[in-house]
């Protein structure tokens, strides 16, 4: 199926789109701290409509926090997908067009951060290393890279020996080139398909982490907000809820939009 043709392709796009924009404009629609205090604590969502979502139990309002939040749990999982993707691609290319003894050490080198729980090894980064946006992004990026790097080996393995490879070698191109001008480019569709989930999953991550408190203290992200309300679910769920709400809406729509990127590449799929 044609992806502009794919309504629920399209849709995760919109959603994604929408998150994204507001989090380049969150500095224009609340230029001020989003840790500020700027009203009474625990607004209700409606209650004063100079802050529609509410207020948490520090005053501090919930709609900036949100859309200031957005622009970090989104950088942080973008910026976590291209570490682990980087890092993935270069290992399984390496070891799948090669093969022999460096795909030997690769492939137990690529086992060895399997075994390590993702979430644990994030901590360990983390817990070594000041708890910065950056240093966040990176610990997830750093943990997360074996699943690509095995997608990667095994399309190098795939098409290591086809025809076009072939012909490439007979005319003279060197190794780096054939691994980044020939196969690569051939190799790109499961991965950008593969990274669609990988950026789903180190948002997810990223809450997850801030909710234990292993954020940067300085910035907002909607994993902070669900943690700093926790305590007051019964009373003020709502709290937690439009966060929760916030990163279950953008995970979805990574969701459809990786759906939708599969049916189009996916010779199989398309042919329905």
């Amino acid at each position: 199926m044609p992806l502009l043709r794919n309504f629920l392709a399209l849709t995760g796009a919109a959603l994604l789109l929408l998150f994204a924009a507001i989090a380049l404009a969150a500095g224009w629609l609340y230029p001020g701290d989003p840790l500020d205090m700027v009203a009474a604590p625990l607004l209700w969502p409606g209650e004063d409509m100079a802050f529609p979502l509410g207020t948490d139990p520090m005053g501090r309002d919930l709609a900036a926090g949100l859309a200031h939040g957005a622009r970090a749990s989104l950088a942080v999982g973008f910026y976590a997908a291209f570490v682990g993707v980087a890092i993935g691609t270069l290992v399984g290319a390496a070891g799948g067009y090669f093969g022999g003894w460096l795909d030997e050490v690769l492939t137990r080198l690529t086992e060895l951060f399997q075994t390590i729980p993702t979430m644990l090894l994030a901590i360990v980064i983390i817990a070594i290393a000041s708890p910065s946006t950056e240093t966040v992004a990176l610990a997830i990026g750093l943990a997360s890279w074996p699943t690509i790097a095995r997608l990667v080996r095994a399309q190098f393995r795939a098409l290591r020996e086809a025809d076009f490879v072939t012909a490439a070698r007979s005319v003279g191109y060197g190794d780096l080139r054939i691994i980044f001008g020939e196969i690569l480019p051939n190799a790109l569709p499961p991965i950008v398909v593969t990274t669609s989930v990988m950026v789903a999953s180190a948002i997810l991550l990223e809450s997850a982490l801030s909710f234990l408190g292993m954020s940067d203290p300085d910035k907002m992200s909607w994993g902070t907000m669900i943690g700093n309300g926790r305590e007051m679910l019964r009373t003020a769920w709502y709290l937690s809820a439009l966060p929760g709400a916030a990163i279950s809406l953008v995970v979805l729509a990574l969701n459809l939009l990786g759906d939708g990127l599969n049916d189009h590449f996916n010779p199989r799929l398309r042919q329905r």
